[in-house]
């Protein structure tokens, strides 16, 4: 070839540049998927080198961006090693990342701002994500359940809409709410009615708890119960995002006790005749099912109270921005009808998240929602279909329900007579707040200022009607409206600040809040028809004042202020060593005059990286391991508004043929309370082992609760028999481990596996200053607050036995109880604590299995060392007038049998008949399945997963009844928090996501 002119040269010069630019200027859209071996990646940013284009991977690792034709696309997550690749015109893109030793320096969520994990030096916990993203359920504390070490979630009622109860690392105070404090987004979920029902899981992001003092004293005197922070998502730079998720579930009771059959139920009532020595009459115990009897028909009554439960559950968000503003949008309706006929539950809600940059200084925000939540419906008893004879009448002769299908017995009414009842059971929660944030340049760099601000509104209604068919033709209707009014605004100065190998981030706040809450109700009886119900309460002919839950009737107020100075310094050296102070004074409206309204709550912790120390590099298989270790203080509030203060009741009198209001004692108040202080320490280890193949945690904590808030008795002659004082004291100590492995990667499998482990003893140290235990409230010193305290059974007395020496008073086919005291007689003075109500441990286990584009996950959680009474095995007299579970025999002269007691047995001492509540289950087991890219692109889809999942699918226990978890209430009162066991769940759902 020959060589070039100079001016040839610059002409191809030119000539290269000018197609080069050309080839820059023109923007193609590229599509590609993130993956690290065999796992798809979410949550990777692509950008555009040098430019302002960028987005995510979605939950399938897939991504759309449109870019340069020769542009440069970064990929980058935390935990992996940035790549870059230069497009050259390609279109398809196939990423693998590769997985770093950094996984310490993943953020997590903290009282007040984030932090590196790294630095972390309390005890704070995330609930895994897969819990949050692959498991369909109606509220998120579903999730948490058995995935968390020293957390217990127990699922007291299956009632659709209920909430579990949740506990962190035991039980502080004896009287006092010892649920944990929620956090949302920033802002409190706090006052009546607000409840995590109100928060739609496909909304949240992430949930981080924290546990020990040092993460918790943050908030101070909400903070003794731990915290749980739940952060909603928010929008990210890139083209706009539409995900849909929807999947339809079908519920049906885990586990029926099945009462009696026919046949059976005449035999169990032959055989207490005989025992109870009357002549029997008649093959069944009253008259009206003598005609079903006779015609061998019967009625399966847990058939006729039961359904195919099923819910449904669509969800629509769109989330997407520019580099300056960001903005998440969804809404949802979910719908619910119970696996129990009248049980529904449906929830609407709709939720705005919004970031806007306005100025390089100035970043403002806000973040709202609305929610609906609906409990209306008249609902079946299923404790009246367990009692009710299988021929009993089930309906009138009109085709209406029979109100007694057992009559003349009228202890049980017909479990479906509840479907007359009219309940409209709602509320709504109406939640708004903002932010706006500053950032200081020059000389001020790191420092900002932020202001929060916030308002709830939560209006909640529940009117009964219960019709003249179901009630004697009386009708009943209750009415009670209630609305919570709460606003917060935080004041918050932060400032970062890098000084070569020192680091220091501090964070100081000025904050007030306040609560207002109303409530009124009312009941009447005696309506001339059911036409008008709760809509006219003055048609009935008698009118009285309801309860409102806050100690009056008729109506009720009261208002809350909480004003809090907070201040906390995080310091580390060298990201090696790392220190935490941190102090909160918390001043509340709700104690008295006499002592301080004002707290504070102080809190310190210590944390070594030990794995960055220069002597630790040769320990190759050895990549990340820091100790911490912290010591602090937390309050709870543990009483009312207005629980200080002395306050009369208002009673009516009759004097001189006339009625007037007067006044009695009420409530003695004490204005020298104060709070109940908790003191806690905690240890703790986190490491990464053999290239982070086996990560975990471990802690170790004690906590001491002191100035417990209960009830001292006093002299009567001084007008009261009781008065609130600080006296008590409890303590909380256990072990916190939890493990992650990474069992087998290879290229198309994949299996890992997450332990968590916890335990907790708890126990009363003091109650009333005297070291004495209080029997008549079953708390003993030493022991746990709550105990199982009652009779050792040692069996049934059989015939021959002779009981003179040690029961006098029993008889063959009676409860055989330990005579403790060696007395000669079984009196409460044999009674001894037999177990605990609370677990001794707890654990879970999840392995997940990746083969390719399909996804395995199994859950078994296990809850042990509990006992509880089982009320489902004690029948008091009621065993010659009602069904009785087929599963609960009974002794006879000729089965002799030393568990059951017989049927004339009468348990005049109330024995609980206590049984252990220990169990394992297979909570949840999820198939997914990822479609693949390539025919998702046909579609113009970003990513698509459609799963199956299975909730409570087995349970191994000894327990007798429907669920050891929830069947503490089982023969309540039969109100919609009870009367519900666990159901067992198949779910069918998709996740699809448009970009």
């Amino acid at each position: 070839m020959r060589n070039c002119l100079p001016g040839e040269k610059a002409f191809l010069l030119l000539l290269c540049m000018f197609l080069s630019a050309g080839l820059w200027a023109q923007q193609v859209t590229v599509r590609g998927r993130v993956t690290s071996g065999d796992s798809l990646l979410s949550n990777v940013t692509v950008q555009v080198k040098g430019g302002r284009e960028a987005t995510q991977t979605n939950p399938e690792g897939s991504f759309i961006l449109t870019a340069p034709a020769n542009a440069t696309l970064v990929f980058s997550r935390v935990g992996y090693a940035t790549q870059e690749i230069t497009l050259r015109g390609q279109t398809s893109l196939s990423v693998t990342l590769t997985v770093t030793n950094q996984l310490l320096s993943d953020v997590v969520v903290v009282g007040y701002g984030t932090q590196k994990r790294a630095d972390v030096t309390g005890a704070v916990s995330s609930v895994p994500k897969d819990r949050l993203t692959q498991l369909p359920v109606t509220n998120v504390f579903q999730a948490v359940e058995g995935s968390v070490a020293g957390v217990s979630v127990t699922n007291t009622s299956s009632v659709p809409g209920a909430e579990p109860s949740i506990q962190i690392r035991g039980q502080n105070s004896i009287t006092a709410n010892s649920g944990p404090f929620i956090v949302v987004d920033g802002f409190p979920m706090t006052g009546t009615n607000a409840t995590i029902n109100d928060i739609n899981p496909n909304d949240i992001a992430s949930i981080e708890i924290l546990k020990d003092a040092s993460a918790t004293a943050i908030y101070g005197t909400n903070g003794s119960n731990g915290v749980i922070l739940i952060t909603t998502k928010r929008g990210t730079t890139g083209k706009p995002v539409i995900r849909f998720n929807a999947y339809t579930g079908f519920d049906k009771l885990a586990h029926i006790l099945e009462p009696r059959d026919g046949p059976s139920y005449v035999q169990k009532y032959k055989d207490f005749m005989t025992e109870t020595n009357q002549v029997q009459t008649s093959p069944v115990p009253n008259y009206s099912e003598l005609p079903n009897y006779n015609a061998g028909k019967t009625t399966d009554w847990m058939k006729e109270v039961t359904q195919q439960g099923i819910t449904n559950d669509n969800s629509l968000s769109l989330s997407g921005g520019t580099k300056d503003v960001h903005y998440f949008i969804s809404g949802e309706y979910m719908k619910q009808k119970g696996a129990i006929k009248g049980y529904q539950y449906h929830r609407a809600s709709v939720r705005s998240n919004l970031d806007v940059n306005v100025t390089d200084f100035l970043t403002i925000g806000t973040s709202a929602y609305f929610t609906y939540n609906n409990y209306d419906g008249g609902q079946a008893n299923l404790l009246y279909a367990t009692a009710m004879s299988p021929y009993g009448q089930e309906y009138n002769t009109d085709g209406t329900y029979n109100i007694y299908p057992m009559y003349p017995e009228l202890l049980y009414t017909n479990p479906l007579i509840g479907l007359y009842t009219t309940n409209v059971n709602h509320n709504y929660n109406l939640n708004g707040n903002g932010f706006a944030e500053v950032k200081f340049g020059g000389v001020l760099t790191g420092l900002k200022y932020r202001l929060n601000a916030g308002t709830t509104y939560i209006p909640g209604a529940i009117y009964t009607y219960t019709g003249r068919d179901a009630n004697n033709l009386l009708g009943n209707a209750t009415t009670f409206n209630s609305e919570t009014n709460s606003y917060l605004i935080d004041n918050l100065l932060t400032y970062n600040r890098d000084l070569g190998k020192h680091h220091i981030d501090f964070t100081g706040l000025y904050s007030a809040q306040q609560r207002k809450y109303f409530a009124e109700a009312f009941s009447a009886t005696g309506f001339v028809n059911d036409l008008l119900t709760y809509n006219n309460i003055g048609a009935a002919s008698t009118i009285t004042a309801g309860s409102t839950g806050g100690g009056t009737n008729g109506s009720y107020q009261s208002k809350y202020n909480l004003l809090s100075q907070m201040a906390r310094i995080n310091y580390s050296y060298n990201d090696r060593y790392l220190l935490t102070l941190t102090a909160r004074r918390d001043g509340s409206s709700v104690f008295g005059a006499n002592n301080s309204k004002y707290g504070l709550f102080p809190s310190a912790a210590l944390g070594w990286n030990l794995s960055r120390e220069d002597f630790m590099k040769s320990v190759r298989w050895v990549d990340n391991l820091k100790i911490r270790g912290s010591y602090g203080k937390t309050g709870n509030e543990a009483i009312n508004p207005y629980g200080t203060i002395t306050t009369d009741n208002s009673v009516q009198y009759t004097f001189n043929g006339l009625t007037t209001i007067g006044v009695v004692a009420g409530n003695l108040g004490n204005a020298d309370l104060h709070w109940e202080s908790t003191t806690q320490a905690d240890v703790g280890i986190d490491f990464g082992l053999i290239d982070n193949r086996v990560t975990g945690t471990v802690d170790v904590y004690h906590a001491h609760t002191d100035g417990l808030i209960l009830s001292r008795q006093i002299p009567s002659i001084t007008g009261y028999t009781s008065v609130l004082d600080n006296i008590g004291q409890t303590s909380n100590e256990g072990l916190e481990v939890t493990l992650s492995t990474r069992n087998i990667v290879t290229r198309d499998f994949r299996w890992e596996t997450m332990l968590n482990f916890g335990t907790n003893r708890n126990k009363i140290v003091d109650l009333y200053g005297d070291h004495k235990s209080d029997t008549g409230n079953v708390w003993f010193i030493g022991h746990p607050i709550g105990v199982i305290y009652d009779y050792v059974r040692q069996g049934v007395w059989q015939t021959g036995e002779d009981p003179s020496k040690q029961d006098p008073t029993a008889k063959p086919g009676d409860l055989k109880f330990a005579d403790l005291n060696h007395d000669g007689q079984i009196t409460a003075k044999d009674k001894t604590i037999l177990g605990q109500t609370t677990p001794k441990w707890t654990a879970g286990m999840t392995n997940t299995f990746h083969y390719k584009n399909f996804h395995l996950s199994v859950f078994l959680q296990t809850v042990q060392g509990i006992m509880k009474n089982n009320a489902d095995v004690n029948y008091v007299d009621e065993t010659g007038r009602r069904n009785t579970p087929a599963a609960v025999g009974y002794w006879t002269p000729t089965n002799n049998s030393n568990y059951w007691p017989a049927l004339s047995y009468f348990n005049t001492r109330g024995y609980g008949y206590p049984m252990n509540a220990s169990f394992t289950r297979l909570k949840d087991v999820t198939l997914s399945y990822t479609v693949p890219d390539r025919y998702l692109q046909k579609a113009h889809l970003g990513g698509m997963t459609v799963y199956a999942s299975g909730t409570n699918l087995y349970t191994w226990t000894h327990w007798i009844g429907w669920d050891p978890e929830n069947n503490y209430s089982m023969r309540g009162t039969g109100n919609w928090t009870n009367n519900y066991p666990e159901v067992r769940s198949i779910v069918f759902g998709i996740n699809v996501s448009l970009r």
